[in-house]
């Protein structure tokens, strides 16, 4: 199905005219919309797709239809690791939940730091010098509690930190997936997922499987992988008034050279660069910010993309759809205008679309972006 954007579906999203305003990205999402379990099989989702100012309602199968020979479609091929892990307080034996979200030294995974950054439940209970037992694994000591609630953890185990999370953690899956089935661990992890290093997956392409990927390389698609590990930058929520205020966390991002080389020859010969989830976004556009052009190497960034930023490399962007005032739901008002989005929006919840980590998908060109028409599924 194909149709315009309505504007008589546009009340259900907020109208303010202040796009650096926190609250011009809120809408009311039915609790029954939010996705508890992943799609079975994973390319059975829905698919919205916004090309110009109209809306196609399809299934993610035909994602492959909306793309042409040429294009180059960039995956984050980062991996989640188990990091959520219980413990109790010593003496008390109170129960403990840590996040670990990435080495406090460093900002790349290194399963051979003794020092770790962390979330805590309880947050408030747990100072500096507090223990925690892992049982027989070993122990962890509190060294010190940031500003922003994030607490320095020292480690100190009788096994080496991938068997301690291999035994002891499971994928931290987000707070609105109410419970941790077997399914749900299972289908929070992409199939092409290689690098270790993120706490959340990069859940656009959560959808892919072995069939699409076949489908796309028969259409002449270019495929080619980077790697940003998903931290706090991208899953903590705006908490002020207003966008400039807000500051992003730092993510390690490493982009090929391969990639880098096959990007810039199609901006050169003018083809398409698809990003598969704002991950790859923020890695790409980050570092053409950085060097004037998506650059191989490594490095860190906490870009954090809202209205009036310049887009450098991506034409065209797959995602999920997002919280209210997340920054990553202000990414992609700003890839593709605030007002377009937020009316598709309105649209997908008068479609019972499911909604975030394990919901359906959106597919959006940006303004400057055309393609022929695609065979609808």
């Amino acid at each position: 199905m194909v149709r315009p954007i309505s504007d008589s579906l546009f009340f259900m999203v907020n109208r303010s005219s202040d796009t650096g305003r926190t609250t011009a990205y809120d809408y009311a999402l039915p609790n029954e919309l939010i996705a508890q379990k992943p799609a079975e099989p994973r390319d059975s989702s829905r698919l919205l797709a916004i090309r110009s100012d109209r809306i196609e309602h399809l299934h993610f199968r035909g994602f492959p239809n909306l793309l042409r020979s040429g294009d180059v479609l960039v995956l984050n091929e980062t991996r989640v690791i188990p990091a959520r892990v219980h413990g109790q307080r010593i003496p008390s034996g109170g129960a403990v939940e840590l996040l670990f979200l990435r080495p406090a030294h460093e900002s790349h995974y290194d399963p051979r730091a003794s020092r770790w950054l962390a979330l805590a439940k309880p947050g408030k209970r747990l100072r500096a010098d507090e223990r925690i037992g892992f049982g027989e694994l070993g122990e962890a000591t509190i060294r010190d509690v940031h500003d922003d609630g994030v607490r320095e953890v020292e480690l100190h185990l009788n096994v080496d930190f991938e068997t301690f999370l291999e035994r002891a953690g499971e994928l931290p899956l987000p707070p609105y997936v109410t419970e941790s089935s077997a399914e749900a661990q299972a289908g929070y992890q992409t199939v092409f997922a290689r690098e270790p290093g993120s706490v959340a997956a990069p859940t656009a392409s959560l959808h892919f499987t072995k069939a699409i990927f076949d489908q796309l390389k028969r259409k002449g698609v270019e495929i080619v992988k980077l790697s940003l590990d998903v931290g706090l930058g991208t899953f903590r929520p705006l908490q002020t008034e207003r966008l400039e205020r807000h500051v992003m966390h730092s993510e390690y991002y490493s982009i090929p050279e391969e990639t880098a080389r096959a990007i810039a020859l199609a901006k050169e010969e003018g083809r398409r660069i698809i990003a598969a989830g704002t991950t790859v976004i923020r890695a790409l556009e980050a570092s053409a910010l950085k060097y004037g052009v998506a650059k191989a190497g490594r490095d860190e960034t906490d870009l954090f993309i809202q209205p009036g930023f310049e887009f450098r490399v991506v034409d065209a962007l797959l995602t999920n759809f997002h919280l209210p005032r997340s920054t990553l739901l202000v990414l992609v008002c700003t890839f593709a205008g605030r007002e377009r989005i937020l009316r598709a929006y309105a649209e997908a919840i008068e479609k019972r679309y499911r909604f975030f980590s394990f919901g359906d998908a959106m597919f959006i060109e940006s303004r400057g972006s055309t393609t022929s028409e695609a065979p609808l599924v």
